[in-house]
């Protein structure tokens, strides 16, 4: 996966590829370099993060969906959003993948992609960006995040999405100390043991 982020205030790249011209030849230059699949966000989702207004959040994302599917038409593309609002037009503009960090938290998220038939990713965070750090004490965190997981799957599968379209992730860096994210790591093989791809 290579990450698009068209935001002012990513961690690792903050402000780089926020416009649209940058962010499209960013992402092809990914695709050169083998990526199989591009995640282009728009709001940033790094540890205390202030959210983005769904306008503005698909403002700075669907000119560079629909920019790198003119000139990489086979391109896979995710739009990485908690918002259903930004999801549609992103799947409206091309994209086929909604990376859900919040794993569905927005009502309308889960009605979205089982109508369209779009992939999802569940992610694993507890609260928000803002505030996934307050709280990273776990019983047993593979077990506590695995449960959370096969509840999320539990629940989209409810909405009627499709389970061949859905992906888990343990949300390594979101909500997390750095030796859980190690065990998270490590433990790779137990999310898969949910039957679904693990990002």
């Amino acid at each position: 996966m290579g990450i698009v982020n068209t935001t002012p205030d990513s961690f690792s790249d903050g402000g780089r590829f926020l416009a649209a011209e940058a962010g499209i030849a960013h992402a092809l230059h990914l695709l050169d370099q083998g990526a199989d699949w591009l995640d282009v966000g728009g709001e940033s989702t790094r540890p205390g993060a202030e959210p983005v207004g769904a306008d503005e959040e698909a403002r700075r994302v669907v000119p560079v969906i629909r920019g790198v599917l003119e000139r990489a038409p086979h391109a896979v593309i995710s739009v990485d959003t908690r918002k259903a609002a930004v999801a549609e037009q992103a799947l409206q503009a091309g994209a086929t993948i909604v990376n859900d960090v919040s794993a569905l938290a927005d009502p309308a998220m889960g009605p979205l992609v089982a109508r369209t038939g779009a992939g999802v990713v569940l992610m694993h965070m507890r609260g928000e960006p803002r505030t996934m750090q307050a709280n990273t004490v776990y019983g047993d965190v593979v077990e506590d995040v695995r449960q959370a997981l096969a509840e999320r799957c539990d629940a989209a599968r409810a909405l009627g999405i499709d389970p061949r379209r859905i992906l888990v992730d343990p949300g390594v860096g979101f909500g997390k100390g750095f030796a859980d994210n190690a065990r998270l790591i490590q433990q790779v093989p137990r999310f898969a043991s949910l039957g679904f791809p693990v990002l």
